[in-house]
């Protein structure tokens, strides 16, 4: 991670210079975890595409306000949360409903794009702030830091957060997972 950092400085740098090329490697680079990410926190696979195309803009527009480019990740990151939260927030005015929620599957042994969609189920039955906590520790590898840097709060509200994000993930798949035994049973 430490040569990625390196590399992403570099190239922040040469791209602030006007080397487009440099910037369409932090590109390729970054767009498909930042698409992920958005995927997780609009639900919609259009919607984070369109975001993730701001995002880039955005990013590549006010790159020379980039402090410290070899945080590029995490401030791209914060972009992208900026992003999302404003079409949320635009669709929570419009009365729109953004996520697609997929049930549980019923009882059985689950397989493993069932257990994908019972997870993604649960993260669903999350806050908002609690979802993004836990995509960004559990999905993304960030560090709580860095999520602080991201969420713009402190550290203590990310790891409160996450760790009450991840109490609720667990009783909710525990109970499933009881539920399918419960099925099996009879």
């Amino acid at each position: 991670m430490i040569l990625r950092e390196v590399e992403d400085r570099d190239l922040v740098g040469k791209a602030r210079r006007g080397d487009l090329d440099a910037y369409n490697v932090l590109v390729s680079r970054w767009d498909r975890r930042v698409f992920n990410y958005l995927l997780k926190l609009v639900g919609h696979r259009e919607d984070a595409m369109d975001l993730s195309q701001d995002v880039f803009l955005k990013a590549y527009q006010n790159l020379n306000k980039l402090d410290d480019p070899g945080r590029f990740g995490a401030w791209l990151y914060r972009i992208a949360h900026n992003e999302a939260y404003s079409l949320l927030r635009k669709a929570r005015w419009d009365g729109e409903e953004l996520t697609e929620t997929a049930p549980p599957p019923p009882g059985g042994r689950m397989l493993p794009v069932e257990t994908s969609l019972a997870v993604t189920a649960a993260l669903d039955r999350l806050t908002p702030d609690q979802r993004e906590a836990v995509v960004l520790k559990v999905y993304e590898g960030f560090k709580f830091e860095e999520m602080a840097e991201i969420l713009g709060c402190p550290v203590s509200t990310v790891k409160s957060r996450l760790y009450t994000a991840l109490d609720l993930l667990k009783e909710t798949l525990t109970a499933g997972g009881k539920r399918s035994h419960e099925l099996r049973q009879d």
